[in-house]
């Protein structure tokens, strides 16, 4: 049984609920990555921004990334995945949720992401396509 623990990328950094979205950008340029998770104050995840999520609610909704903080586009409940849940589960949740990334926890605290090309790696060809197929945009 393989885990997300092990298919997952380790060391996510977050952007901190009260960074703005420029710095956000600023990092996931730096990181050479498409997503952050939010982290609060009390080192609980928030919720994940995308590059998309920048592009869309903030650029496009015509708000100030340098005023805009990564907290104001935390929404809702962040889909997590346990670092000891196994590959079948990780299909699961990214296919229910309709999800290209997952942030891994171990207890309370943020230990990687598994992105969709970690899943592609590891899994059988026609489980990789059955995932892509439940999560590509109609």
């Amino acid at each position: 049984m393989t885990t997300a623990r092990e298919i997952m990328t380790e060391g996510a950094e977050c952007i901190g609920v009260d960074e703005t979205v420029l710095q956000a950008a600023e990092k996931m340029v730096q990181l050479g990555v498409g997503a952050l998770p939010i982290c609060g104050n009390d080192d609980k995840l928030k919720g994940m921004l995308t590059d998309r999520d920048i592009v869309v609610k903030v650029l496009g909704a015509g708000k100030d990334p340098a005023s805009c903080t990564a907290g104001e586009l935390a929404q809702g409940e962040v889909v997590t995945i346990g670092a000891d849940d196994d590959t079948a589960e990780i299909l699961r949740t990214m296919s229910e949720h309709k999800v290209r990334r997952l942030p891994v926890i171990d207890g309370h605290r943020l230990v990687g992401i598994v992105a969709q090309a970690d899943v592609a790696r590891s899994l059988p060809d026609p489980q990789v396509g059955d995932l892509l197929e439940a999560i590509s945009v109609p």
